[in-house]
């Protein structure tokens, strides 16, 4: 059984995400004008966490969670230029134009 006092990350890990009770909580709290500290204390939540839920909720009006739009990439950009600037330093010949 866990305690009250454990930490969230530590109860569901970092890639699970909160109930839409607890986001809802946490707006409530904020607009009762509880600091980020505060909400953060009393409902066991990271103050980063709270924080984010926050600004979130400030810049869309909603904290539901939105599927991504599209199939992530297999190569992040910067991996792209590495691969790209590797090849180029490792045959030289082949990237060269012909005039």
């Amino acid at each position: 059984m866990q305690t009250a006092s454990t930490n969230i990350c530590e109860r569901i890990g970092r890639s699970q995400e909160l109930s839409e009770f607890k986001r809802s909580t946490i707006i409530g709290c904020h607009l009762c004008n509880k600091s980020i500290h505060e909400i953060s204390w009393l409902l066991n939540i990271p103050r980063s966490t709270v924080s984010g839920i926050i600004t979130k909720w400030k810049q869309l009006g909603t904290t539901a969670t939105h599927p991504p739009s599209a199939r992530p990439r297999k190569m992040t950009e910067g991996g792209l230029v590495h691969a790209e600037a590797h090849s180029v330093q490792k045959s030289p010949t082949v990237c060269r134009v012909n005039s």
